[in-house]
């Protein structure tokens, strides 16, 4: 089920579209952000988070450059350019038996990139809570 899992992310990050989404995430996926220290439980919530940063983090420039994949996990490393700014990262998820996203964490350097993340999804994340 990994192959189908990541083959499905790379898919919706290539084509920048989220709308899988739904049917990636488990019901009770956790999204870890850098930015905010308690873990989003909920597939909504995961969902958010991750649609924010198809927004933010999605543009030409960004590119996975290593992953280290096991039965069930997988450890993407990502560059991109944001504002000027390089900006390095993982992604790490985990999927349960049904090849859903049940955790996803996102780790990211450095300082000055964090700084911009933060301002960039909750502008998003704002905007996402007023559009409802």
């Amino acid at each position: 089920m990994s192959n189908d899992t990541l083959a499905a992310w790379h898919r919706m990050v290539r084509d920048h579209d989220p709308s899988g989404l739904d049917t990636l995430l488990a019901d009770a996926a956790v999204f870890h952000s850098p930015i905010v220290h308690k873990p989003q439980v909920g597939k909504a919530l995961a969902a958010a988070y991750l649609r924010a940063a198809f927004q933010v983090f999605f543009d030409p420039s960004f590119r996975y450059v290593r992953e280290v994949v096991g039965v069930r996990d997988a450890v993407l490393e990502f560059e991109v350019e944001i504002d000027g700014i390089a900006v390095n990262g993982v992604d790490m998820m985990h999927w349960d038996e049904q090849g859903r996203i049940d955790d996803f964490k996102v780790m990211v350097r450095p300082l000055k990139a964090i700084n911009l993340i933060h301002q960039k999804m909750a502008a998003v994340l704002q905007a996402q809570a007023a559009g409802q």
